[in-house]
């Protein structure tokens, strides 16, 4: 499958558009997709992070030609017009055609989009405002809004499948996995976090510093996050030097320090839905008009604690996280909704609904001997394969020996949240390959076989080239495989008759 994302960031614009489109196209391409970067904007530091993840990087040029047809709230982001965007976009992408594009911009819409049509087969949008037309397959919105449904309304075609609210949040791997070990918060607040987002230019960073230095609250931890371009940088290592206080710039441990914190301070955005998955408590200030709705309706469910959406200021600051202080009641209330709310896997569903399945596919090695071994004997298993005998210690070494070293035989293991799914095995014979697949018995993953089935075709038709042909061979009462070739776009070729003699 082939990606492309048109994003940007920059001081004015952040770096939130980008950051919630390169945790989806690590995501697609650990899955096996080609991924490629469109920005007309974006920080060497931020191509540096393409570079180093194997993503490809088109950068367009500023040709200075005025802003998005000046109709538009954020017109001014892009630069030039959308049609000169259309037409440097599909250069940037026209030595092939893309299965998904997915745009996150403001200053563009629909004209965009329906532009772009002819280099891509299907459009994904991720937007928040709902201020704007789209001509799009997918639109993606992962805030919470109490309205959710009724904001699109005759925004987008009626046949564009909406994704809507936190369930679809995008968030890095490492927050749900660190969830599976965090508990609500109780107690007495003991750590707190800082964090405004990656740019923070207008630098409410240093306000929270101040406000909090003027607390007199003793034992208190704290760590202030920042961006590597942050415009006060420098003065706010000074400051943190003074205090006492922890600062981490540009820091690739955001899910480690959210999850020993016991209350946040920081902006809306996608930093909400972190805070929420980890069940770190926040106290959220509006920085930006977008986000004011999206922070109101997220503490009206209880999601966040959020003082009105006037400017802040110091004593806002100071006087909301006094009373924070004092009530920890609260925070275990909002701790327990945000748990509940976020489970942090948004970005495998989305994933899916490109057509990329959540499954990772890896090759067998020596250690898996063992649990092979052990399903490979099970009696479901057994029960539908070629021989229902059980299988000795010494003959399955030998044979698993055998398989990993024949270049013409891949064993694969497929995995879901760091679980073992099932098992794979493609034998090749030229230029076709017969392929054998069973689950993990007893694992729990029973309907998962057509995912396992696909995230190792893309698996071997990116590792072993020249493959033309998969073919399978299925026992006459194994119902199971049947629906799951005929489902996966297999086609019945013969009828195979054996008669004992």
């Amino acid at each position: 499958m082939r990606v492309a994302f048109r994003c940007d960031a920059s001081i004015q614009i952040g770096s939130g558009h980008f950051m919630r489109c390169l945790t989806l196209a690590d995501t697609l391409k650990k899955k096996g997709a080609l991924i490629r970067f469109v920005s007309r904007n974006l920080p060497e530091y931020l191509r540096d992070m393409l570079v180093a993840k194997g993503m490809e990087f088109a950068a367009l040029k500023n040709e200075g030609s005025g802003t998005c047809d000046g109709d538009l709230r954020h017109s001014h982001w892009l630069e030039t017009s959308q049609l000169q965007d259309v037409q440097n976009t599909i250069q940037a992408l026209s030595d092939q055609i893309w299965d998904w594009l997915v745009v996150d911009h403001y200053a563009l819409d629909a004209r965009w989009e329906s532009g772009m049509r002819m280099q891509a087969k299907h459009i994904m949008v991720i937007d928040d405002i709902a201020d704007r037309q789209h001509d799009c397959d997918v639109l993606l919105d992962q805030n919470f809004y109490e309205n959710m449904q009724g904001r699109y309304t005759g925004k987008v075609p009626v046949d564009c499948r909406l994704l809507l609210g936190p369930r679809y949040a995008l968030l890095r791997d490492e927050f749900w996995q660190l969830r599976e070990h965090i508990k609500p918060r109780t107690g007495p607040i003991k750590r707190i976090m800082v964090f405004f987002g990656g740019v923070d230019a207008d630098n409410y960073t240093g306000l929270a510093i101040k406000a909090l230095s003027g607390l007199g609250i003793k034992g208190i931890h704290v760590d202030i996050v920042i961006g590597a371009v942050h415009p006060q940088r420098a003065q706010i290592e000074r400051e943190c030097v003074v205090q006492g206080y922890s600062c981490h710039v540009q820091t690739t441990h955001m899910a480690e320090l959210m999850a020993v914190a016991d209350l946040a301070i920081g902006a809306g955005g996608s930093a909400c839905w972190e805070r929420c998955c980890l069940g770190l408590p926040a106290l959220s200030i509006c920085v930006a008009d977008n986000q004011c709705k999206q922070i109101s309706n997220a503490a009206n469910a209880g999601l966040l604690y959020a003082p009105s959406c006037d400017r802040a200021t110091v004593e806002l600051i100071w006087d909301h996280t006094k009373a924070l202080f004092e009530n920890s009641s609260l925070l275990n209330l909002i701790s327990v909704s945000a748990l509940n709310t976020v489970d942090g896997k948004g970005v495998f569903r989305v994933a899916g609904i490109l057509g990329m399945s959540c499954i990772e596919i890896r090759l067998a090695t020596e250690n898996d001997s063992q649990k092979l071994f052990e399903w490979r004997n099970h009696p479901t298993i057994r029960s539908v394969s070629r021989t229902n005998d059980l299988i000795d210690w010494k003959v399955h070494c030998s044979w698993f020996a055998s398989i990993l070293s024949d270049k013409d035989r891949t064993l694969l293991i497929g995995y879901l949240e760091n679980k073992p799914v099932g098992v794979v095995r493609f034998d090749k014979d030229g230029d076709v390959v017969e392929v054998s697949i069973y689950l993990v018995p007893e694992g729990g993953y029973a309907g998962q076989g057509r995912n396992l089935l696909l995230s190792a075709e893309r698996w071997l038709q990116a590792n072993r080239l020249g493959i033309k042909r998969i073919r399978a061979t299925v026992l006459n009462g194994n119902s199971a495989s049947h629906r799951l070739f005929s489902g996966a776009d297999y086609q019945l070729e013969m009828v195979t008759y054996i008669k004992e003699v």
